[in-house]
This record gives structure tokens, sequence and C-alpha cells, in this order.
């Protein structure tokens, strides 16, 4: 959803005089890398020193460290910059997430109506004492800007069925998150290699599922506890980021299917035991049970529950006596009836946990309730774009996360070798661009239908810390500001000039990253 200021507030203990004719050179409009690209900046070209920080009563501990971790001293003592928050007048700032950042020669103020309004203004001000900074002092451009962001869903999702992290690079990627205020971390936890979330109730699906990897099927168990989720939920949530689960059925199901055999509705060949069975009262059961303890661990408003790619492997299901009764009794004349049927069998067991539903696209067809209520649908065919816009005709509301540009498991320069080239390769330049190319049609009259992008990290060919961090950075710097930033307000060269300042930070933290401007300085990063 777009929104542009209107007007200006004042607070009445932080009113500026801007001056529009003259800017200090370190902190034009043109130089401050900030990114995403702020909806409106304006600097009178005055500078303010910060030699220490003061903070408002009830400032949450988690955003004081994230103003320590980038230098700044926080204290209550004479000299010390004040920082304060101010609510909005009413109707001011009609977006939940935007902000007002105003910078004086004697304050700070941040206005905002929410949470996450302020956590965003503190991400900003937090890049510009980045920006700022040398020989341990601190100058910030007094000034205004004005912020609030395109698209209400900014996403990134990790697969970790394929190759498992950990919890040290999933922080990592959610504190990089935060910095370029991306909301949305969609978690891919069960597919055929392994499931890596505990479920008490099958204790079985992590000691025998949670066996293998896309790699070496035989390698040793990985998964996260309960514990360790709701730590890792706990984080994300410190940081504006909500954290969705997937749990991916009826089809990637091989993992559950070797923990317990009995809920498998087969595969093929390539593919074996696919697929959950779906005439099986056992397995409607065993989903039921599961998703009552995710919903329990995840508070997020969303449960994703895949539904892609089913026909890979459910040729067997036409042979099961469960599935041959399922068809007689509700009057299916195909597989793909009874796959929609399981679709929405277990949208209502999600909608009956109090949760809204997240498909791929594929299960459009299910007749899924289309209340944005309820069902939001992930488009990611991105050779078949009227698909999109006919999911988008029915009704349902969707992100947008095309395989080009918005895969980070594909090829990122003509020069790699590592990855997929479906008709292409996901350049960063293209993802810059997206969504607004001209080949996507959106009729206008839709637009309010897309929640937003995501950039998907499959890790079939992603194995390492390092190899991950290398199709990330920089395109999440990329795909945050396409995701916030007006379209009208993109500019591709300027986007570049500031993305130098962003390498030498990736490289100051220690990321393993490739650099578009320099290739060669960069070559393609495979793992140790």
């Amino acid at each position: 959803m777009k929104y542009r200021f209107s007007g200006r507030l004042k607070p009445a203990a932080l009113i500026l005089t801007l001056l529009f004719s003259t800017f200090f050179s370190l902190f034009s409009q043109e130089a401050v890398a900030l990114v995403p690209q702020p909806v409106s900046l304006q600097l009178t070209g005055d500078t303010l020193e910060v030699p220490a920080l003061s903070l408002p009563d009830g400032f949450p501990a988690a955003w004081a460290g994230l103003l320590e971790s980038c230098g700044l001293v926080l204290q209550s003592s004479e000299g010390a910059v004040s920082l304060a928050f101010y609510d909005p007048a009413a109707g001011q700032l009609p977006d939940p997430e935007a902000y007002r950042l105003e910078i004086g020669r004697s304050g700070i103020g941040i206005v905002a109506s929410t949470d996450s309004g302020r956590f965003y203004a503190l991400q900003t001000l937090i890049q510009l004492v980045k920006n700022g900074r040398s020989s341990g002092s601190f100058q910030l451009p007094v000034g205004v800007i004005e912020d609030s962001p395109r698209y209400s869903w900014r996403g990134l999702m990790l697969d970790e069925s394929r190759h498992f992290f950990g919890m040290e690079e999933v922080k990592r990627l959610l504190d990089w998150m935060a910095v370029f205020k991306m909301n949305r971390f969609h978690w891919h936890l069960t597919d055929s290699p392994g499931w890596r979330i505990e479920i008490r109730k099958y204790p079985l699906l992590t000691t025998v599922g949670g066996v293998g990897n896309h790699s070496d099927p035989q390698a040793k168990a990985q998964f996260y506890t309960q514990d360790e989720i709701r730590e890792i939920v706990a984080y994300a949530a410190a940081r504006q980021i909500e954290v969705i689960p997937e749990i991916d059925m009826p089809g990637h199901a091989s993992a559950a299917a070797r923990a317990y055999p009995e809920i498998s509705g087969g595969g093929n060949h390539q593919h074996p035991d696919f697929t959950f069975n779906p005439g099986s009262d056992a397995t409607y059961q065993f989903l039921e049970d599961v998703l009552e303890e995710v919903a329990e661990l995840f508070p997020s408003q969303w449960i994703h529950f895949g539904g892609d790619e089913v026909h890979f492997a459910n040729a067997q299901w036409k042979d099961l006596p469960e599935v041959r009764q399922l068809m007689k009794r509700e009057k299916l004349r195909n597989l793909s009836e009874v796959e929609f049927y399981f679709n929405r069998r277990m949208a209502e067991v999600i909608n009956g946990l109090g949760k809204k539903v997240i498909g791929w696209e594929e299960v459009a067809g299910a007749g899924l309730s289309c209340d944005k209520d309820n069902t939001l649908l992930m488009w990611w065919r991105h050779d078949r774009s009227r698909d999109m816009r006919k999911i988008l005709r029915k009704g349902y509301q969707v992100v947008l996360t095309p395989r080009i540009p918005c895969y980070f498991d594909f090829v990122q320069h003509v020069s790699h070798q590592s990855g997929r080239r479906w008709g292409g390769f996901a350049g960063i330049d293209r993802l810059y661009q997206f969504p607004d190319s001209p080949s996507l049609r959106i009729a206008k009259v839709r637009e309010e239908q897309i929640q937003g992008i995501q950039g998907s990290v499959w890790t079939e060919v992603i194995h390492t810390p390092q190899r991950l961090q290398y199709m990330v950075f920089p395109r999440i710097a990329a795909l945050a500001e396409s995701a916030w930033t007006p379209a009208e307000l993109k500019n591709e060269e300027a986007f570049y000039g500031r993305l130098r300042f962003w390498l030498d930070e990736f490289e100051a933290a220690g990321l393993t990253f490739f650099n578009p401007l320099d290739p060669e300085s960069t070559p393609e990063v495979y793992g140790p």
C-alpha cells in the first residue's frame, strides 16, 4: 500500500526551522547512504554532535543494545543529546509503520504511532550514525525524514530442510533484515530432505525425520527444539519481524513419512513417499496435532501450509483404498480434486486455530476463502504471470516472490556457475527494478491486493553459512528498497552509489558477500 505524507508534524518540544538552500557536504541528500531510500529527506546543512544519548523512560533494552552496538554512548548526563518519542496528531500517520525523524540542533524526536514506526525511525537514526561516525565522534545531519513503506509485507524466506544453518546464522539474517526494515521471516522448516522443528507429540519427526539433508541423506539429525524456536521468535519480535512457519503438505512429506510410514501417500522412484495420504483419518489427526503445537510456538497470525508441486509424485493416490473411498464419498472426480479437498480441510484446521492460511499459488484452484482475513497466496512461477493475474481476479491477497528475480538460489552474475538459470539469472539489477516491470501488467484496480514482495532462499545449492551469505548479500538491500520505497522515488544509479557504503559495512561485519560493482573482487563462493 502506497502512502505519501501530507503536512508536517510539529511537536511543541521540537520545532525545526529548515533551511533548504545549503547542504553540508558529508550529509547532502545525495551522499547519505540510507537503505531503503526514505520517502522524504530534508536536510538543513547543519550537524548535531552526539557525545552521548539520553533515552526516554521505558525504552526497550533490545533497542538500546542496537544503539550501543553502533558505538553510541547511552547515559543521562549533562551534555547528552536527548531522544524523545512523540505521538502523532490524529490522522497524520495513517500507515502504522510510518515515522517522522526530526534531528535538531539540541535533540532528536521520533514521531510514530506504533512500536514498528518507532523502531524503523531508530534504524534510520543508526544508519545516519554509521554514515557520520569518524574517530569516535558522531555527527548527525539536522533535518527531517518522513517515511512509510510501499508494502506491508517485506519478506525473506529461508529453507532449512535441504540444508540446516542453525540459530546463529538465523539471528544474523534477522539482524540484517531489521537494518533494512524488513518485517516477515518465512521459515521453511519441513520438506522431503529433513524435518527441522520439534513436535513433542511425535518425537520421531526429528530423531528420524531430521536425519539427512540435500547433500547427505545420512547426515546427523539437525533440528530446532521448541525452546530454540521460542528464542528465535522472541529475537525477531524485538526487531519488529514476524516469523511465519511453513509446514509443507500434502507434498514434500518424505521426512515425515520416514518417521511415521502409516501417514505416507506414496510417491515415485525420484520422490519416494513424497505425499501424505489424503484419504486417511490418521493423516488428518497427525497434521492437526502438529499444527496445534506450531500455532502455540509461533504467535504469527499466519501459518504457511505449502500446497505446491503435489503432482510431482501423487500418482499412487489412485491405488490407495482410503483415497478411493474418499473420492466415492465426496464425489471427487480426479486426483486434483482430492488434492483440493485436502487443502480445504487443512485450511479449515488452520483457521480454526485462529490463524490465517498462506499457500503457494497452486492452492488457488482449491476454492479456499478469498477473504483477506483468512487466506494469502504466494506467486512464485515467474514464467506464469497469467496465473498471478488470475488469482488476483479471484480476489486473493498476494505476495510476489517469483523465481526470477526473487529466488536467491539463482545465480546472480553471468560468470557464476553454481545455481539455477531457468530462462535467465537473478541479478541485483532485476531485483531492484521489481515489481515495476511492464511484463507483470498488474491492473491498477488490483494493486491493493499485492501485499508485498519476498526473497526466497532455497538451499539445494546453498550448503554452508558462507555460501548462504554470498547468495543473500547484497541482494537483500535491493529487495528491501524495492519493498519499501515508492516506485517513483527509486533510482538504480543512486542505489548503486549508496550500495558502496553498505559493501564496506558487510565487510566490517565479517560477511561473505558478492560485489556486483566489481564482480572480479568477490568470485563465486561455494563454501569451505
